[in-house]
């Protein structure tokens, strides 16, 4: 199968990292949770969102991988990282990830950043992350915090 040069350029990251998943791009929209579930035809809370915030004290960059159905709480984060975060703009996620939002997938950005994972992820076995584009998904087959570099597991709600 055919996939764009970016999606293709996350595959081979996969790769690198030794992970064995596929990169498939889809003709509708995985942009929005939405979006990917009907795509895919699975649970919206299958669905990984990749969140990137930026920690106001410091301005060091924070991915939050929630579950497709939650909504993030800023505030219960906050208190989770002993620190104040705020939504970070389209520019600093394309600087810190090299991606740009509606593509960005829970590993291998440009800059380290702090992973957090949603709690409420780790019920399923298969969940569905971007890869790239807002076109380009993978399955995680297993707990996606095993293909994971640093991160810790909170409660985002």
């Amino acid at each position: 199968m055919n996939i764009s040069k970016r999606a293709q350029q996350f595959q081979e990251t996969l790769r690198e990292r030794g992970l064995d998943l596929t990169v498939v791009e889809l003709p509708d929209s995985t942009r929005t949770a939405d979006d990917a579930a009907r795509a895919l035809g699975c649970e919206k809370a299958q669905i990984v969102k990749s969140l990137v915030f930026k920690d106001t004290s410091t301005g060091a960059p924070v991915m939050v991988l929630a579950s497709g159905t939650n909504r993030v709480d800023e505030k219960t984060l906050a208190e989770q990282l002993g620190s104040t975060i705020g939504k970070a703009d389209a520019d600093f996620v394309k600087r810190v990830t090299g991606y740009s939002i509606g593509g960005v997938p829970p590993l291998g950005h440009k800059e380290q950043l702090t992973l957090l994972v949603d709690a409420d992820l780790l019920a399923f076995e298969e969940t569905w992350a971007a890869a790239g584009t807002p076109h380009a998904v993978f399955k995680i087959s297993g707990k996606i915090t095993d293909i994971l570099p640093e991160h810790r597991v909170v409660a985002v709600k």
